[in-house]
């Protein structure tokens, strides 16, 4: 099975022109209407059946096979009337699992371990897709496979909910010393923009135009608003509430657990404003991409990374680099973080620089199969947050 039109739609959060994004429905109307069918027969994918054995022990949880009769099989456990949910990263996973128990099947995309900006669905994807009840979804760049998917399914298609929908959203921010060109940008790592403070001179008229272009250009919503608890507890409610029109039946034990679930959350949100307003500084900095403007905004935090959350960059220029080092020395600041599931080399390289202790703050796109394995939840995984941030502010 050739996927090599799938991979042309996917562009990690890179910003579409009008015309790839109709380029991008076109291919994906075609994908649909020469594989679906011919790939209805299928239960395992070729991608799939790599993983050894005891990676699939690890991970049969979030394995859900449509057979031809409409029935779903998890764990290997058959059954013809539990409504069947599919969602495409942790996030969203979590959060329906919390809600519904053991009362409906619930199934993520996103196979432990990978990086969540580099996913490509495999045709047994889009057949989970079409099967399902619900199929939740995060919205935005990285997304942008799905409307040509969803629509070429047409009167098949299941219900569908988009996390950027439900909540206020805000655009990547740029902020000082933040590299922000573009993966495919050859001068990227020659970007001499990032000087320190005490470099900076007046910019001539050819550079501001140049600053402000950047800043045009850049008009992208950010994805991640499930890291903010706040944002959390919406999302939940609504999922809920689509929940209980879908199974009325169970509709009673869908809000007791979210009810409770919900308790949780604003537990968890008390605790990080616990922490950030007993805090001696309000400064976190990243060396690696920075999926957090939603948290950064609720608790009134200020910032540096190296890139923005949908950044596709991994490597970063001197430039960058030596700024976040010097911003590590000027502000005395004991942490650097990077993100789970990175290589880390640019938190290493500050690291190594300052005095700061390399630590990991959690973005929960996804589960490294150990963490899968100890059963971490979105919950655990911000109470480790919790944590480290208290380092990072004291």
């Amino acid at each position: 099975m050739s996927l090599m039109l799938i991979p042309a739609i996917l562009s990690g959060c890179a910003k579409n022109t009008d015309t790839a994004k109709d380029s991008e429905k076109t291919r994906s109307d075609n994908y649909i209407e020469e594989n679906l069918e011919k790939n209805a027969e299928e239960n395992v994918v070729e991608n799939n059946d790599e993983n050894t054995e005891a990676e699939a022990d690890q991970t049969e949880d979030f394995v859900i096979k449509a057979d031809k009769g409409g029935k779903s099989e998890n764990n290997g456990v058959t059954t013809n009337k539990k409504v069947s949910i599919v969602t495409t990263i942790f996030p969203q996973y979590d959060f329906t699992k919390q809600i519904v128990g053991d009362k409906a099947d619930v199934t993520m995309l996103l196979k432990p371990g990978s990086e969540s900006h580099s996913y490509e669905p495999t045709p047994q994807d889009i057949k989970l897709i079409q099967s399902c009840d619900l199929f939740i979804y995060t919205g935005g760049e990285n997304d942008t496979w799905i409307d040509g998917i969803i629509e070429s399914m047409g009167d098949n298609a299941p219900e569908t909910m988009k996390l950027i929908d439900l909540v206020n959203t805000v655009e990547e921010e740029i902020v000082e010393g933040m590299q922000h060109c573009h993966a495919d940008d050859h001068d990227c790592a020659e970007d001499d923009d990032h000087t320190d403070d005490n470099d900076h001179v007046e910019e001539d008229d050819d550079h501001e135009h140049d600053h402000e272009h950047e800043h045009e250009h850049m008009h992208e919503v950010d994805e991640h608003v499930w890291t903010s608890p706040i944002n959390a507890i919406l999302i939940v409610e609504q999922i809920t509430d689509v929940l209980n029109e879908i199974d009325p039946a169970n509709l009673e034990y869908y809000s007791e657990n979210s009810a409770a679930y919900i308790e949780q959350l604003k537990d968890l949100d008390q605790r990080f404003e616990d922490v950030v307003e007993h805090a001696k500084r309000k400064v976190i900095l990243f060396g690696d991409r920075f999926p957090f403007r939603y948290f950064a905004d609720e608790y009134d935090l200020d910032y540096y990374a190296a890139f923005t959350g949908c950044s596709a960059n991994t490597e970063a220029s001197a430039a960058t680099v030596a700024f976040l080092i010097d911003k590590v020395n000027e502000l005395q600041l004991p942490v650097v973080f990077s993100i789970e599931l990175s290589n880390e080399k640019i938190a290493d390289s500050i690291a190594e620089a300052t005095d700061a202790e390399k630590m990991t703050f959690h973005s929960i796109h996804n589960l490294s199969v150990e963490e899968l394995a100890a059963n971490e939840t979105y919950i655990s995984l911000m109470e480790k947050n919790i944590e480290v941030l208290e380092k990072a502010l004291n």
